[in-house]
């Protein structure tokens, strides 16, 4: 398999959210419970930084960033979503697509980039560790999901790049 990593561009915007409603309908993939439409998508992530993994045509995952604040003082500071179709799953598209997150993150001087996930989701939590993230903490019964109250683990990474 190769695997190309590109900004997302506007005709992806379809397949960008086939891959969401199939992390949605997963058990420990997201909160979410119904997809946006695309401009929902579009105003909730920050426009320098939307990616795709695609090998040829075809789009096999997707990473992107929302604010985490509109504070001034956390202006370094982004929450980092990634989701990869799932016959894509465990060859490598998840952490191409967080590499290129994250050397897009250090070239603009973010300094902290976040993910919430949740502790059952052993895949993400992998991932993200390979990626250079580390648990910070544990947000117990922060919601409700499909009738049960859930807790995430908030993971981040700094980076070292940024002083």
């Amino acid at each position: 398999m190769t695997i190309t990593v590109r900004g997302l561009e506007t005709r992806d915007s379809m397949k960008v959210l086939a891959i969401f409603a199939e992390a949605i309908k997963g058990a420990d993939s997201t909160f979410e419970t119904n997809v946006p439409t695309w401009r929902e998508w579009d105003r909730a992530h920050l426009p320098a930084h939307r990616f795709v993994a695609v090998e040829g045509t075809k789009v096999l995952g997707w990473s992107a960033l929302s604010r985490f604040s509109e504070r001034r003082e956390y202006a370094g500071v982004v929450e980092c979503y990634t989701f990869v179709r799932a016959d894509s799953r465990r060859k490598g598209v998840g952490l191409a697509l967080l590499s290129g997150l994250v050397g897009a993150t250090e070239a603009q001087g973010l300094w902290t980039v976040q993910a919430l996930v949740f502790p059952e989701n052993a895949a993400a939590l992998a991932l993200h560790e390979r990626a250079g993230f580390r648990v910070v903490g544990t947000r117990e019964r922060i919601g409700r999901h499909r009738g049960r109250w859930r807790d995430i683990l908030l993971l981040e990474r700094r980076s070292p790049a940024v002083a």
